[in-house]
């Protein structure tokens, strides 16, 4: 027989008992769901964390200083204070070098008008903005010369702007951070935030400004590095741990008192982590796949049984048993099929609200939907092969006696 005419006669067997087909059906559809759901889920996450770790900046390389040691107790990272401007000056000169921006930071009360907040107050240079990604709303950067000079000038990140109650007209008025007048230069765009770390929660000021005013000392907490190009990664990070142990007289012997996070190897291994996790889940999920399967050579069994005497009429009249075997075949893998698709259209639904719901990028791959149809339709051929071979080694005679 054509494949045609047994997909027909699968589809006309299985419009006779429409709801055992749909409950037959019921462990591929979950199983073909919860596969497609979990790994686009898993590659939104992955999508949504590297857009927001892309977000930090362009080739980025951020050196932080090292841990205190007090007795035998060594404190946290980065909080110790081995990191100057002067170093920052001297990386600034490095080749492959392309942007710098050290961050001195403090927490202070902010007062605009009847409004106030409690914000992070980074002081920085002008090449924050093209070392960190930062696009402007209203108004200007930070400029050189107001770096230079240390002005009370101020650049205000979109959510702290909105918790002060400014607007677009914000850019000229004062507002008072710990007691001191600044003037409003710039609002940023919103820019999000990576983990419980939101960009736009913040007040940018000259690094002299907040060294003078609030810190009293010329330790910075973090040097933003933006690197020419991704290539030069490497040779740069090897430069400027060359250059902060020279400067810092590290002996050979001597651990470096800073660290350098190379923005693209935290980028491969998120990338790594994810695509680990996802798998995993993935073949968890796929365990109801083959549930389905068990499912689907039940019935086709319990169907042989029912079709006993169908099978004998068509042997006595010259069927042959390949074409019994195909027959019931084409049965099992049509179920299967339609299983699958029904998994597929239920899997990005639950997977598009799942993303909406956690702020991720819906990312659906073909691949992905088409491999999953592909292995449903293997599941119902690997379980209906058993069921099939029973109804294809039936002799007539018996068969046609069967009551």
């Amino acid at each position: 027989m054509r494949l045609v005419e047994l997909i027909r006669l699968a589809l006309a067997r299985l419009a006779v008992s429409r709801l055992r087909a749909a409950l037959t059906m019921l462990g591929i559809i979950i199983g073909v769901a919860s596969v497609i759901a979990l790994v686009a889920v898993g590659q939104g996450a992955t999508s949504g964390i590297t857009s927001q770790l892309e977000a930090l900046g362009t080739n980025l390389l951020t050196i932080n200083p090292g841990a205190t040691t007090t007795g035998l107790v060594r404190g946290a990272a980065g909080s110790a204070t081995t990191l100057t401007t002067d170093d920052a000056a001297a990386i600034g000169q490095l080749e492959g070098v392309a942007a710098l921006a050290p961050e001195a930071r403090t927490q202070q009360v902010v007062v605009a008008g009847s409004q106030n907040t409690t914000t992070q107050i980074v002081g920085t240079t002008a090449d924050y903005a093209h070392v960190r990604n930062f696009d402007l709303w209203q108004g200007s950067f930070l400029t050189s010369a107001a770096v230079q000079a240390g002005l009370r000038v101020a650049v205000l990140g979109a959510t702290t702007a909105d918790d002060l109650g400014l607007g677009a007209s914000a850019v000229g008025s004062t507002i008072s951070i710990d007691g001191l007048p600044f003037t409003v230069v710039g609002i940023l765009q919103p820019k999000g935030g990576v983990g419980f770390v939101s960009q736009d929660d913040q007040i940018l000021v000259p690094i002299a400004t907040v060294e003078k005013y609030f810190t009293g000392s010329d330790s910075v907490r973090t040097i933003d590095v933006s690197v020419a190009s991704a290539d030069q990664m490497t040779d740069v990070t090897n430069a400027i741990t060359a250059e902060l142990r020279t400067r810092h007289e590290l002996a050979a012997a001597d651990a470096d008192d800073f660290s350098i996070t190379n923005q693209a190897q935290l980028l491969s291994t998120v990338g790594n982590v994810t695509a680990i996790l996802t798998a995993l889940l993935a073949g968890i999920a796929s365990i109801s796949l083959v549930v389905g399967g068990i499912g689907i050579m039940n019935i086709m069994l319990v169907s042989v049984r029912e079709r006993t005497r169908e099978i004998g009429i068509r042997k006595a009249i010259g069927a042959r048993s390949s074409d019994i075997l195909l027959q019931f075949l084409v049965e099992a893998m049509t179920l299967s099929i339609i299983g699958g698709l029904v998994g597929t259209a239920l899997g990005i639904l639950v997977s598009a609200g799942i993303d909406a719901v956690a702020g991720w990028p819906l990312v659906i791959n073909p691949t992905t939907l088409v491999l999953a149809v592909g292995f449903s339709g293997a599941v119902g051929i690997i379980f209906g092969v058993w069921p099939a071979r029973q109804a294809a080694v039936l002799d007539p005679i018996a068969a046609l006696r069967y009551e």
